[in-house]
């Protein structure tokens, strides 16, 4: 059953959605060839704690640490490790916390120092596609149209959409009602209503969309083993339209970059 949500709500978990987009903004300033991921993930356990928080994911399922980092072919619930970050690697970093009782899940693909130009337009198509799903979630259309919207952006370009993984409802569960698949028919699915709150996660890969699930029960990797990536957003509906609850403002001010890609999903409320 899809639990919609309060204006009240909703603004906790605007506030639980900011602070993972900062906890991401403060990693982008560290993500740099050299270092390892468990360093990233310790600093973004305190990081969370310090600001009254607890991490989602740690715990989560039995999953031993506060991020999902995956490199490069991996595609989503890498554990970090002692591995050292190299020039060229693509990092897709994955974070949440549980504040006022609520969750915020975001994620975003980093780029290590200079990356081969594929892999640039790899990042590039599937964050667009992130904000082609955003731009379908409207009062009265339905959640394929969301999945559509991305499928066909990503498919055009030649990339393999994940199957087996989907975004999804959220509140003061991480899992919640409904499904929000990157694939899928327009017309179909749960009708969008005010209230909504979504995590919308394209997972996107250069070549085949067919994974590999391991045996540690959480690394998924592309099977053909090119880079994925992965963008993620916490989405609601107000007044009939997609208004975001998570920011990439941080994390482009930390890397320099200018964008008002999230200005037409900004609402003050």
């Amino acid at each position: 059953m899809i639990q919609l949500k309060t204006i009240e709500e909703l603004r906790l978990m605007k506030e639980s959605a900011h602070l993972v987009s900062k906890t991401l903004g403060m990693l982008a300033k560290e993500i740099k060839p050299g270092i390892n991921t468990l360093y990233l993930d310790k600093l973004a356990h305190d990081f969370i704690k310090d600001h009254g928080a607890e991490p989602a994911f740690l715990g989560y399922g039995g999953f031993p640490n506060s991020l999902c980092i995956s490199p490069n072919e991996q595609v989503v619930h890498g554990f970090p490790n002692n591995d050292i970050i190299k020039e060229g690697d693509v990092l897709s970093v994955d974070c949440g916390v549980i504040l006022n009782g609520f969750v915020g899940d975001h994620a975003y693909t980093f780029e290590i120092g200079e990356v081969k130009p594929e892999v640039k337009k790899l990042l590039q198509v599937t964050k667009e596609s992130l904000y082609k799903g955003i731009e379908q979630c409207v009062r009265g259309k339905r959640i394929g149209d969301i999945s559509h919207a991305i499928q066909s952006h990503c498919e055009k370009e030649g990339y393999g959409v994940v199957k087996e993984l989907v975004g999804h409802g959220l509140g003061r569960q991480m899992h919640e009602d409904p499904q929000v698949p990157n694939y899928g028919r327009q017309g179909s699915g749960k009708v969008i209503k005010d209230g909504l709150a979504i995590a919308i996660e394209p997972m996107v890969n250069m070549g085949t969309e067919k994974v590999k699930f391991h045996n540690d029960g959480w690394t998924v990797t592309t099977l053909d083993n090119l880079p994925s990536a992965h963008f993620e957003h916490d989405v609601a509906v107000i007044n009939g339209k997609p208004v975001l609850l998570s920011t990439f403002k941080y994390v482009y001010e930390a890397l320099g970059i200018v964008s008002d890609e999230e200005k037409p999903f900004q609402l003050d409320f």
